[in-house]
């Protein structure tokens, strides 16, 4: 393969000319003790992390970060660390969507404005994944990712504890009276062990599994555990391959191809994934240029059954077991067929190639097609009066006998008063009711919360019942469970069908035939419609006003209108005087 010259790298504009410009850029990385020999004729590789106090899933990044910087040293690169915001799925509120797109535009600019030629990205925690990858895909610099990697399996009274899951487990089993505060407390302090992001198939596994079936992690670099020698191997790999990925110049144009968006489509299914890739996946696939919809995932979710057991879709095994059974390579190695197996990944090599000889050493946890988890992919995505853009819901992790259910609903306008109701036992509700939230999606949540799995009524957990219908266009939890719709679209907020519902109305849904209507007549729906009246913006000033007047729908991915790649001319290198 034909390399680069050292004149052609993006860093000698900053470095090379004999001017006064640079000699202020030569001077000032001299004042921070380096040599020009160090970064003459050489890649500069900037490392994005996202590392903090505050993030639990990114902790040992602190330490990574090292690894990644010696392999970039081994191959003949020099390192350049930059912090980007962390977006902490356990800390950050109203929540993290809020600021993915924030993560997409510092990503973007802080490679456009520095002297780099390539990229490192560090990231796991849910929107970190697809907040990097977004920046880096329009930035269109060489780049690598490497997620943190889930944590080690959590551990209380001998059981086997996955976080998120077991979480909203125990805690329907303390408010019906089933465990102690005691118990509760034991929970708390063993179901996250180590450094790491949540090691059930929630949303940060998913979308790093989904990072490497688009091409952007080195082969099996989404499975290995953040506390496993393998993830400072992978670091320090990471750091040797950008180098070569520079002096190759292999873009994410190169490798974010529709087929290569296909495959995450295609592994997402089979993982049991969590509902929120699709949002990821469709922004993502659209900053790469492709016009990736809700549609191409049913599609596949028509074709490929779930085959990785794991949590909440399966009902045992975690990913640490999954990393065992043989992880990404293996599971993908089984549903070959469905892959384009072609496609370019930042190895250099094909998807096909990088997952030759993959074996299963656990059927149980990796199945074979021919005995999967759940007989189709693991999302949904219904259409109907209530949501003519759009829904999902996640039938491999819910209650079966709600496939096709008709009930009242049950409406509320806001989170607190869903909250104090469902506390009440003596409200008025079965399980045959709808619970309804809305004013929860992108614009009225705002940022589209992962409120979703709406809590299960105290009442109806006392009679025994642990599931019923949910609906709502907020999002939930890759790690939570339950016959939850999801992603309503258009939003209440801005004036969709389901600003319209009322307590009492009959909802109806079938799975199988991917429906949702409520049961009002067009003539209803416009007598209500010309008396709906829209609610106050959430936000007068500060980034909250930019993000509610270009923030779009969940059926287009929740990307900035201006950050489309269509949008406006293409952004030039900075100038430098």
């Amino acid at each position: 393969m034909k390399r680069r010259e050292p004149s052609s790298l993006r860093s000698a504009r900053w470095f090379g000319p004999a001017d006064l410009r640079s000699f202020g850029h030569r001077s000032r990385a001299m004042q921070m003790g380096y040599a020009p020999e160090e970064w003459t004729g050489k890649p500069v590789i900037a490392i994005l992390n996202t590392w903090s106090d505050l993030q639990p899933c990114h902790a040992h990044f602190k330490h990574r970060v090292d690894d990644v910087k010696r392999g970039i040293l081994m191959a003949g690169g020099f390192p350049v660390e930059l912090p980007a915001i962390s977006v902490s799925e356990s800390f950050v509120k109203p929540t993290t969507m809020l600021y993915r797109n924030m993560l997409a535009m510092e990503t973007e600019e802080l490679l456009r404005s520095h002297p780099v030629d390539g990229a490192v990205l560090m990231g796991g925690c849910d929107k970190s994944t697809p907040g990097l990858l977004l920046g880096a895909t329009s930035m269109n610099l060489p780049a690598i990712y490497i997620p943190a990697g889930p944590m080690l399996r959590g551990n209380w009274q001998g059981k086997v504890l996955g976080s998120g899951s077991d979480s909203w487990k125990y805690w329907d089993e303390l408010r019906a009276g089933r465990i102690t505060d005691q118990d509760w407390l034991g929970i708390e302090g063993g179901i996250a062990r180590s450094y790491g992001t949540c090691m059930t198939m929630g949303t940060a596994s998913t979308m790093t599994a989904i990072a490497e079936a688009v091409g952007m992690v080195l082969p099996g670099g989404s499975s290995i555990p953040a506390a496993d020698a393998g993830h400072i191997r992978l670091s320090s790999e990471s750091g040797r391959r950008i180098v070569d990925m520079v002096w190759e110049d292999l873009t994410p144009q190169r490798i974010q191809t529709r087929e290569a968006y296909e495959n995450a489509i295609a592994v997402a299914m089979a993982m049991g994934c969590s509902t929120n890739a699709i949002i990821h996946l469709i922004a993502m696939a659209r900053r790469a240029g492709h016009a990736i919809g809700l549609d191409d995932f049913e599609r596949y979710s028509r074709i490929v059954p779930v085959i990785g057991n794991v949590r909440p879709s399966g009902n045992t095994y975690l990913m640490e077991d999954f990393f065992y059974a043989g992880g990404i390579r293996a599971l993908m190695n089984e549903i070959r067929d469905h892959l384009h197996l072609d496609c370019l990944t930042v190895s250099g090599r094909t998807l096909g190639e990088t997952i030759e000889g993959a074996r299963v050493h656990n059927a149980d946890v990796i199945r074979p097609l021919s005995n999967p988890v759940y007989g189709q992919g693991s999302l949904a995505v219904l259409k109907g009066n209530l949501a003519p853009s759009g829904c999902v819901i996640k039938p491999a992790a819910m209650d079966q006998r709600f496939l096709k259910h008709s009930g009242p609903a049950l409406v509320f306008d806001d989170y607190p008063s869903l909250k104090a109701a469902i506390d009440d036992e003596t409200l008025d509700v079965t399980a045959d009711h709808v619970l309804v939230l809305r004013n929860a999606g992108p614009q009225g949540g705002p940022g589209m919360p992962e409120w979703g799995m709406l809590p299960m009524p105290k009442k109806l957990l006392k009679e025994g019942h642990r599931d019923m219908l949910r609906l709502s266009d907020a999002r939930m939890s890759g790690t939570s469970y339950g016959a939850c719709v999801l992603h309503v679209a258009p939003e209440s907020f801005i004036g969709g069908p389901l600003a319209l519902l009322r307590t009492g109305d009959i909802v109806s849904i079938d799975v199988e035939a991917r429906s949702i209507h409520m049961e009002v007549s067009d003539e209803e729906l416009a007598q209500r419609r010309a008396a709906w009246t829209p609610p106050a913006p959430r936000y007068e000033r500060g980034y909250g006003v930019m993000f509610s007047r270009h923030i779009q729908q969940a059926d287009e991915g929740c990307d900035f209108d201006f950050l489309r790649t269509e949008y406006g001319a293409p952004v030039p290198e900075p100038a430098i005087y």
